[in-house]
């Protein structure tokens, strides 16, 4: 696993929002990426992005989604939260430095998002009601074919899921699996 210092340096050296969220790709990309991730959220509530990195998740998501959004973002790394909390000034309070593993939420969220190679999936599902888990990929990469069990790998945890989707962009030359577990 990365550590915070090493995101830093990958992530900081561009001023492209999406570069600095780990996305590499145009804005139609991205929203062909992540967009899905708003299906499934089901009614209004608090949103949790853990990995939040410079927040354009969480912005994207409020802006995406037809239900009024609170987001709200953790991550590890120091630079990131900074640049997360310089992006977005309306939300800097809403943006906290932490390790998943061992962040002890300060309130339980109505959702919380977790990309399914950051985890730790046990301890996120703690923190709200629904944990929505995403993996995305380009048909680029060979490993790409691994985005289709992300319902899977939640049921082998002994998760029950309660809904999935799963969308391929030939146009954008994207696709993104996103399944959710409700507490």
């Amino acid at each position: 696993m990365l550590t915070p210092s090493e995101f830093e340096r990958a992530y900081l050296g561009t001023d492209d929002p999406r570069a600095q969220s780990g996305f590499h790709g145009s804005p139609e990309r991205w929203e062909a990426a992540r967009r899905p991730i708003v299906e499934a959220i089901d009614g209004p509530g608090t949103f949790l992005d853990v990995g939040c990195a410079n927040g354009l998740l969480m912005e994207s998501v409020h802006a995406w989604s037809d239900h009024e959004i609170e987001p709200y973002g953790l991550d590890f790394a120091p630079g990131l939260v900074d640049l997360a909390r310089a992006r977005l000034p309306q939300w800097a309070d809403r943006i906290w430095l932490g390790d998943a593993a061992t962040w002890t939420p300060p309130f339980r969220f109505d959702f919380v998002h977790v990309r399914i190679e950051i985890g730790p999936l046990d301890r996120a599902r703690g923190f709200g009601r629904r944990l929505i888990v995403s993996a995305d990929g380009s048909f680029r990469r060979p490993d790409s074919a691994r985005l289709q069990p992300v319902a899977e790998r939640l049921r082998e945890l002994g998760l029950d899921v309660a809904g999935q989707v799963y969308r391929r962009s030939d146009e954008d030359r994207v696709e993104i699996a996103v399944a959710w577990v409700d507490r």
